[in-house]
């Protein structure tokens, strides 16, 4: 809402006009009291008349000044029922000060004076010229110097003087006028009219005591003048005005100053000795309205004033309220009290509420609706100019707890609440008084719901934000519905929480973010965390030098050192789906150069010389990807020189009646590389395949083989687990394609290669093309359909062709 002080201040300013005109009227009646109270008017007359024509003239001199004149075409003296009248037709009485530096006029076509009872009544319409305190008149033969022009000045400056002299007068028409001698009391009961150059007015019935010095407008008081240009009309009720207290007050008034009104039920205004106003006191209901369809009201209000008129300080008690109803937008405010403050030339500098401040607002943009609210115990608000003599809301500052909420909906969708609190809120408007941007101080939160139901807030000590802007059909800018954010700085113990809606009632697991320091960027879309960020997803923890969130999905992206654990196990998440491991129990770890986490499928891809563990199982690849939905792992790599390496710890089964060896009372380690590795945590099963890495490598303590690829397959951790050893346990190892086994100083060829851990043995085989082959250095080299090599007791079986045949070699030690 726009407004200028005109609309506050030419309330003062038309009472002021009015006061001196009708001060006017009944001050030249004051003074033909004062000078003919104490002689009886035949008596006067009856002293140095000259005529003229059928007429007289009486003037009265001191010290060779004149005080007054009066003319007359004809006096006569009446009896009436024993009483004499005096009466005087065509008169005309001048009014000089004792300096010649203003003159009043008052003109009649018959006057009646009771010299019995001291009472003159004009006995029908009087006209009274008045000059206005300031204006010397330029018939004045001695009047103050600069202000009057003497009597041997030309005859041209005497019509320009004349002329300025004339733009100072104020010309009143009335009748029935009467004056009381006794009392000094001037009253009349009929339409008093008044004129002067910037305008004219009317009331209807008028008093003035001289000896109480009190004016009094009885009704109807109408004031019209100019004022630049617009036209400005007062009304009032009743008007009074007493010269002790240097003080008019008005009931009902009323001011219209273009298409805005001013009004007060009970107003007071006190002036100074120079006729300034200094200041207004409004009781009963104050309101000021405007065009545009802005209100601002109270019970009680006060204005000060400096000499100029110009408002200097203002304050409305009560209970002030502030509408606005205008472009679709609605606004409402309150607040206990509200203190103003002005510039020069009478322009509102700033506006002070305090005590539970309450401001909402409502505006519709096309399909869009939007609500935002704003409560704080204090609110100051900064203006400036905005040109034509218009200002706009240039800064506000909330302090001591502040609340800021907001929703935005489009169409028949759901409505998107947002929420801001903060010790401390600074806001900035650019053109037009749109909000442009904000800041919060301590303890400061923004909480919002997008239109999926997802619930984020972020906080932090210190918040700094721009908000988004549209550009209207007119070219202005505007801010959007709600608080949505192009642009935001958050400093210190910033924390980012995303709350996706339940599905099928199941509650989602939280996203948690934490920093130092956040950056929103692209549009608000990202939040960009430094200062050691972390966040947290389900049981996904990752930290790293730098993260970003995003704020409508939640997927996020880690750069530099990234650090991640998943802590979860074998029991299904607040998320819904199972831990990842790989084979082992306890916490996932891995070690990155980046990472991205996908909210919407529970994915998680590292990449950069990434190491995954997990108790003694262990990842090394240039990119692993966890997919928690469907309880997967995938490393891939990226040339031969970095293959996917992975480490396999498990401990060695003991057959039933079999006597542990110090061989198997150690944990097996296992060791394969080659190109990609997929992990299936439902199956337990791995399949590693050469890919850009040319061949698959496994060394175990006993053997080591290269094929195409390898599958693993696990059994459920914790079920053979040794106590203080391995977390999980090989169940089998399947080499295929291109298999070549060496161990002990053999070396085996074939397309298959089966290692059990239960048995301990390895199984080779072939085609029927190319059967499996065993080279022993010292033995020669042994075919059949399946080799066999037992790890535990070094042994070699050949299988055959319908037949067994077994040999016996010990590996050399």
């Amino acid at each position: 809402m726009r407004f200028t002080i005109e609309r506050l201040r030419t309330l003062i300013l038309a009472a002021g006009v009015l006061l001196v005109i009708a001060l006017g009227v009944f001050l030249g009646v004051g003074k033909f009291r004062n000078r003919f109270n104490k002689k009886d008017i035949p008596h006067a007359l009856g002293l140095n008349i000259q005529e003229e024509a059928n007429g007289f003239v009486y003037t009265h001199d001191v010290r060779g000044h004149t005080l007054y004149r009066i003319r007359a075409s004809k006096q006569l003296q009446l009896k009436k029922e024993g009483k004499i009248f005096l009466q005087l037709h065509d008169v005309s009485i001048e009014l000089f000060a004792e300096d010649g530096s203003r003159v009043d006029k008052i003109e009649g076509g018959e006057f009646e004076y009771n010299p019995g009872v001291g009472i003159a009544k004009a006995m029908g319409p009087v006209e009274i010229t008045l000059m206005k305190p300031t204006v010397a008149p330029a018939i004045a033969p001695k009047a103050a110097a600069g202000s009057a022009i003497g009597s041997k000045q030309m005859p041209g400056k005497l019509a320009s003087a004349a002329q300025t002299a004339a733009s100072g007068e104020i010309h009143v028409k009335t009748s029935g006028l009467i004056f009381n001698r006794e009392s000094g009391e001037a009253s009349t009961e009929n339409r008093v009219e008044f004129s002067l150059q910037q305008g004219n007015g009317s009331a209807v019935g008028a008093k003035y005591v001289a000896r109480d010095g009190v004016l009094v407008l009885d009704r109807d008081v109408e004031l019209n003048v100019q004022r630049g240009a617009q036209p400005l009309k007062m009304f009032a009720r009743h008007a009074e005005f007493k010269r002790d207290d240097q003080a008019c007050s008005l009931q009902a008034a009323t001011v219209r100053y273009g298409n805005d009104a001013a009004s007060a039920e009970n107003a007071k205004i006190y002036f100074r000795d120079d006729g300034s106003a200094e200041r207004l006191d409004a009781a009963g209901g104050f309101s000021l309205t405007t065009l545009a369809g802005g209100r601002i009201a109270a019970p009680r209000a006060t204005l000060s004033f400096d000499e100029h008129n110009e408002p200097l300080h203002g304050r409305l008690d009560g209970g002030t309220t502030i509408d606005s109803d205008a472009k679709g937008r609605k606004v409402h405010g309150s607040a206990p009290s509200m203190e103003l403050a002005f510039a020069r030339k009478g322009v509102m500098r700033s506006a002070h509420l305090e005590r539970d401040v309450q401001l909402a607002s409502d505006e519709t943009n096309g399909a869009e609706k939007s609500h935002r609210e704003w409560a704080s115990p204090v609110l100051d608000i900064a203006f400036r100019e905005a040109g034509k003599g218009k200002i706009e809301p240039a800064s506000m500052h909330g302090s001591g707890g502040v609340v800021v909420a907001a929703s935005t909906q489009k169409g028949s969708g759901p409505a998107a609440p947002e929420r801001l609190t903060a010790d401390d809120v600074t806001g900035e408007f650019g053109t037009h008084g749109a909000l442009s941007a904000f800041t919060g101080r301590g303890h400061t939160t923004i909480t919002q719901t997008t239109a999926a139901g997802v619930q984020q807030s972020t906080s932090g000590d210190v918040v700094v934000a721009h908000l988004a802007t549209v550009q209207g059909a007119s070219g202005k800018s505007s801010a959007q519905g709600g608080l949505q954010i192009s642009s935001a700085t958050v400093d210190g113990h910033v924390v980012l929480t995303q709350q996706p809606a339940p599905k099928n009632g199941v509650v989602q697991a939280a996203v948690k973010a934490t920093a130092s320091h956040a950056d929103y960027g692209d549009g608000g879309a990202w939040l960009h965390l430094s200062g050691s960020p972390r966040v947290s997803d389900g049981g996904l923890e990752i930290a790293a030098d730098k993260l970003d969130v995003s704020q409508e999905t939640g997927d996020a992206m880690a750069k530099g050192n990234v650090k991640g654990t998943w802590a979860g196990d074998s029991k299904r998440s607040s998320s819904g789906t199972s831990t990842v491991g790989f084979g082992a129990q306890g916490p996932v770890h891995v070690v990155a150069q980046e990472a991205e986490l996908k909210r919407s499928n529970g994915a998680a891809t590292f990449r950069g010389s990434v190491r995954l563990w997990q108790e003694g199982n262990s990842i090394a690849a240039p990119m692993v990807s966890l997919d928690r939905g469907k309880q997967s792992l995938a490393a891939q790599t990226s040339s031969a020189k970095t293959p996917v390496q992975v480490v396999l710890v498990s401990a060695m089964a003991v057959l039933p009646g079999e006597q542990t060896k110090p061989k198997q009372a150690e944990p097996s380690v296992i060791r394969v590389s080659g190109g990609d590795l997929k992990y299936s945590g439902s199956e337990r099963r791995a399949v590693m395949k050469a890919c850009l890495a040319g061949s698959v490598v496994a060394n175990t303590a006993d053997a080591k083989t290269t094929s195409n690829e390898v599958e693993l397959l696990l059994l459920p951790a914790g079920d053979h687990a040794r106590a203080g050893g391995a977390g999980g346990q090989i169940d089998r190892m399947t080499s295929r394609g291109h298999v070549e086994v060496s161990s002990a100083g053999r070396r085996g060829v074939g397309e298959q290669l089966v290692y059990s851990n239960e048995t301990g043995e390895f199984v080779l085989t072939g085609t029927a093309e190319a059967p499996p082959r065993l080279i022993d250095p010292a033995h020669g080299t042994v075919t059949g359909q399946a080799l066999i090599f037992n790890s535990r007791n070094d042994s070699v079986r050949v299988d055959g062709e319908g037949q067994k045949t077994t040999t016996m070699t010990k590996a050399p030690k």
